[in-house]
Parts: structure tokens; sequence; C-alpha cells
């Protein structure tokens, strides 16, 4: 009788080939990614990924080209900015996002619910009014329909809060 086949899964690390009867020759891909202060997502690379925006200069992402094709991008805050902001773009004067933003409000009000309105195509978390570019904010985005991404996420702002979305590509 054949013996259970072991599937390894425990401390994997990137580019680690996994050796199982289920995957053939399959390469585990760490779930978290480095943004640095620039990065141009691919949907091959990047969907089903969560991208760390993780440089005290703010990074700048910029998405792939929508293609409706239902690709989910995720994008957590893990160093907290003190220069420049956090900021993710589309890719083409074309695509635009629509969905909503909650921020939490610095002072004891109910948090803002921001919406992308028309053309808005950039968030920006700016380190003060628009998010506080801190840790544990968190944004998702699905290229759900040809030049659409869907947003929802999560921030804290100070100051005379503002939306964080902008037309700026």
């Amino acid at each position: 009788m054949a013996k259970d086949p072991v599937i390894y899964s425990e401390n994997l690390q990137s580019g680690l080939t996994i050796n199982s009867p289920y995957l053939t020759n399959a390469t585990y891909t760490s779930r978290l990614v480095a943004g640095g202060s620039t990065l141009t997502l691919t949907e091959a690379g990047h969907s089903g990924r969560t991208i760390a925006m993780d440089t005290l200069a703010g990074t700048v992402i910029t998405l792939p080209a929508s293609t409706g094709g239902g690709a989910i991008y995720r994008f957590l805050i893990t160093v907290t900015a003190t220069s420049n902001s956090h900021i993710i773009q589309v890719a083409n004067a074309t695509d635009e996002m629509r969905g909503f933003i909650y921020a939490d409000a610095s002072e004891a009000t109910a948090p803002n619910t921001w919406w992308a309105a028309d053309n808005y195509d950039t968030i920006t978390f700016n380190r003060t009014t628009t998010g506080l570019a801190a840790q544990g904010e968190y944004v998702e985005v699905v290229d759900a329909v040809l030049n659409h991404f869907y947003v929802r996420g999560w921030t804290q702002s100070n100051g005379i809060e503002a939306t964080p979305f902008s037309a700026a590509v």
C-alpha cells in the first residue's frame, strides 16, 4: 500500500520547489511583495498577492492596464512614510477607479467615506489629510471591468481630511 503523499508547506521560502504528487514542479512564491520606491505591476506576477508599501520615502505603485480579467491586487502599508507619499495609480489615461476608501478622522467624529469620482485614477496617502501613509492602512483593487478598477480601502487621516482620490495620470 502506498504511503500518503507529503506536501511540504511549512517554512517555505520564495523560489523553493514543492515536491508533491498534486503539484508538478510547482514553485512557491511569497504572497507579500516588496514595493520599494517604485513598482509597476503585472497581472501574472502580482494578481492575488499583497504589495507592501515599504519605504520611508514613500512608494509609487503603477497598476497594469485594466483588462476586466478579475485580477485582485492588495496593498498594505508596512512602513510609515516620513517623506513623500504612498501612491497607487493606473497605467494610462483610459483607466479609472471606482469605489471607496474609509478614512478614520483624527477628531472625535465619524469616519469619512471617500468615493472615487468619474475619471479618478490615483490614490495618494500624503501623510496627513488624505491618509497618514501609516502601517496597517490597506487598499484592495479589482480589475473587474475593462478600463475600470474597483477599490475599497481603509486609512487614517488628520487635519482637514480630504479625498485620497484624484485624476493625476
